[in-house]
C-alpha cells in the first residue's frame, strides 16, 4: 500500500527520467581518431611520435607545450592539429610586453574619440572556444603565466565581474629554447599543469630534411594550413570520449606494480642504484613527480592503448608516454637545472632499466 494522502494534498508530480547520456562507440572514434593524426600528418613530416603524443593529448583533455628549436615546425604543427580539431580557436603573441589584460580585453579610442573595449582573445569567442594557442609562451611575463594557469587548470575567468567558463578549451603552447634574452622561465606550477611536454625535432632522415628545403608545399605555411580538412572531429565529445575511455582501458596488477616502481624510482633514484655521471643522484631531485602527474601517465597509458586497438594497459604504453608526461613535473637541484636537457633523459633511461619489466 502507498502512503496516505490528504484530499488538501496537492497532486504528486510525475517522475521524468534525466536525459539518457549518448552511448560511446569506441571503435568508431578510434577510427576518427586515426583519421585525425592522418590529417594532421598531411602538413608535417618526420615527426610521427610527436604527432601520435599529441593526438593521445588531445583524446586525454591534456594541454600541451611544444619546445624545440628555432624553425623546426612547432607552429605549424600545433595549428594543424587545431584546424583538424576544428571549433573556434584564438591565438596570441608572447611578447615582453604583454600584460594579463591583454588576453581578457582591448582598449581603443573609437572615431567618435570615445574610449572602447573589446573582448580579448581568450573571451571572444565566449564558451565555445576549442583551441587557445600561445605563441612563443616564454617571451611572456610571470604575471600572464599566472593568468593563463587559472585559464588551463579550471577552465574558467573572470572578468568584467563574472565568470567564462571553456568547457571544451584545449590550451597549445611552444617555446623555443635556443634565445635566453628576454625571456622568463615558466613557473614550476605552470609547467605541471601541461600535460605533456614534447620535444620537437628536425627530422634526422636526410631525405625528409631535403624535402623541407626544397619542395614548395613546406614553403608557405599559411597555404598549408590551409589546405587541410577542417573540423576532422567533433570536439564538442571529446570529454564524453575522453571519459569512455579511461573507464574502457584496464590497467592489471602487475601493471599497478610497474607504475608505482618507475615513479618511484625517478622521486628516488638514488635509492634504487641509479647513478649518473657527474651528478650527486642524493641531491638531484628536490620535488615533483606528484600524485597528479602520475595520474597523468596512467590517462596517457590507457589512450595509448585504446589507440593501438586494446582494452588493457601494456609497459610499452608507459614508455612511450613517460618522458613526455613526466619529464618536466620533476624539479631539479638549481646546480643541474641548467643541464635539464642532458640529465632528464639519460635519468629516464636508467630508470627504465632499474624497474624490471613485467613480462
Amino acid at each position: 500500500m502507498g502512503p496516505m494522502r490528504l484530499p488538501s494534498d496537492p497532486p504528486l508530480d510525475p517522475v521524468v527520467p534525466g536525459p539518457v547520456p549518448p552511448v560511446i562507440d569506441l571503435a568508431h572514434w578510434r577510427q576518427q581518431a586515426l583519421a585525425f593524426e592522418q590529417t594532421v600528418a598531411q602538413a608535417v613530416i618526420g615527426q610521427a611520435q610527436a604527432l601520435r603524443l599529441l593526438v593521445l593529448a588531445v583524446f586525454c583533455r591534456g594541454h600541451v607545450l611544444l619546445e624545440g628549436d628555432v624553425g623546426v615546425g612547432k607552429t605549424t604543427l600545433l595549428r594543424a592539429v587545431a584546424r583538424a580539431l576544428g571549433g573556434p580557436f584564438e591565438r596570441i603573441e608572447g611578447t615582453i610586453d604583454l600584460m594579463p589584460n591583454d588576453i581578457l580585453y582591448s582598449a581603443f579610442v573609437a572615431e567618435d574619440g570615445r574610449p572602447r573595449i573589446q573582448p580579448g582573445p581568450i573571451l571572444r569567442r565566449g564558451g565555445d572556444l576549442a583551441v587557445f594557442f600561445f605563441n612563443e609562451i616564454n617571451r611572456a611575463r610571470p604575471q600572464v603565466h599566472a593568468l593563463l594557469l587559472r585559464i588551463m587548470a579550471e577552465r574558467s575567468v573572470s572578468a568584467f565581474q563574472q565568470d567564462y567558463g571553456f568547457p571544451d578549451l584545449l590550451v597549445f603552447a611552444d617555446r623555443n629554447r635556443v634565445e635566453r634574452e628576454e625571456t622568463f622561465e615558466l613557473p614550476a606550477a605552470a609547467r605541471d599543469r601541461f600535460f605533456m611536454e614534447i620535444g620537437i625535432e628536425a627530422p634526422a632522415d636526410p631525405h625528409l630534411r631535403r624535402q623541407l628545403a626544397f619542395s614548395p608545399r613546406f614553403h608557405d605555411a599559411d597555404r598549408l594550413i590551409a589546405g587541410l580538412p577542417d573540423a576532422v572531429i567533433d570536439f564538442r565529445r571529446l570529454n564524453a570520449v575522453a571519459a569512455a575511455i579511461q573507464d574502457h582501458v584496464q590497467a592489471g596488477e602487475e601493471v599497478e606494480a610497474y607504475t608505482f616502481a618507475l615513479w618511484e624510482a625517478l622521486k628516488f633514484p638514488h635509492r634504487h642504484g641509479i647513478s649518473l655521471p657527474g651528478v650527486a643522484m642524493d641531491r638531484l631531485v628536490i620535488g615533483g613527480a606528484s600524485p597528479r602527474g602520475v595520474s597523468a601517465l596512467v590517462r596517457a597509458a590507457r589512450a595509448a592503448a585504446w589507440l593501438d586497438g586494446r582494452d588493457y594497459v601494456v609497459p610499452e604504453d608507459l614508455r612511450l608516454v613517460f618522458v613526455p608526461v613526466m619529464a618536466h613535473r620533476l624539479f631539479l637541484a638549481p646546480a643541474y637545472e641548467a643541464r635539464r636537457e642532458q640529465i632528464m633523459p639519460a635519468l629516464c633511461r636508467a630508470v627504465f632499466d632499474a624497474v624490471p619489466t613485467p613480462r
